[in-house]
């Protein structure tokens, strides 16, 4: 299991950015605490936490989860979660169905779904990098409340580095790494916000490299790319 999977928070106190929607008295937050499911679409950048606060949301409210993939999945994987769904609601046990990059499924595949989704058989959690207003059919996105996610701040994700060289378990902290602030800003900066890629890449920064402490010529060479590259002569 990679860094960035061992590190995905178990519930909302760890989860990290997007205060607006799961900080005190917010919106998901007083779902959870009230145990009332709606479907639901999040719609923002890749590493923002879309199918990590899914997961917390089915864990805390103990829903049956099930994950499909946009690319991949079709009707007949929609079909099976459907029986597993109406097996669940004969036990009162709530189904929560995660469709990653649900901007890839067409008008055929969505109408499906549609029905069930309406019916509350399933709560819908869809992940989108797109706009879903122009990626969605108009009847499915009425029954969902839409929610922004923005990307992770620089403070955010320093924060998320320092926890992983520090963490034994499920960090990266028996190699007793230290990173250079101007190595931590180039790994930050190359990530481009995205969590998952910048945990990932410390990872290969701890264990493929034999120096104890990380150096921007490390991260350098893991992106493959050149530091001066990154800043226009203002450093932004």
């Amino acid at each position: 299991m990679n860094l960035a999977a061992r590190l995905r928070p178990q519930n909302l106190h760890e989860f990290v950015g997007q205060e607006q929607l799961v900080g005190k008295g917010k919106i998901i937050q007083r779902m959870i605490e009230q145990d009332s499911l709606f479907s639901m679409i999040f719609w923002g950048p890749p590493g923002s936490g879309k199918t990590t606060l899914a997961k917390i949301i089915a864990k805390e409210t103990e829903a049956d989860f099930h994950e499909l993939s946009g690319v991949t999945s079709g009707k007949e994987d929609l079909r099976k979660i459907i029986t597993i769904a109406r097996d669940n609601q004969q036990f009162k046990r709530r189904t929560i169905l995660f469709i990653d990059e649900i901007h890839r499924w067409n008008k055929a595949q969505q109408d499906v779904l549609l029905p069930h989704v309406e019916s509350g058989l399933l709560i819908l959690i869809g992940a989108t990098t797109e706009n879903p207003s122009f990626e969605v059919i108009s009847a499915l996105l009425s029954r969902c409340r839409v929610f922004v996610l923005q990307s992770l701040s620089f403070e955010q994700l320093e924060g998320l580095v320092e926890r992983a060289l520090k963490e034994k378990e499920t960090g990266v902290g028996e190699y007793k790494k230290k990173i250079k602030p101007a190595a931590k800003e180039l790994l930050i900066r190359y990530s481009g916000g995205d969590a998952r890629i910048m945990l990932n890449a410390l990872e290969m920064a701890a264990t493929n490299y034999t120096e104890k402490t990380i150096t921007p010529a490390i991260i350098d060479d893991i992106f493959q790319t050149k530091s001066a590259g990154l800043y226009d002569k203002k450093a932004d």
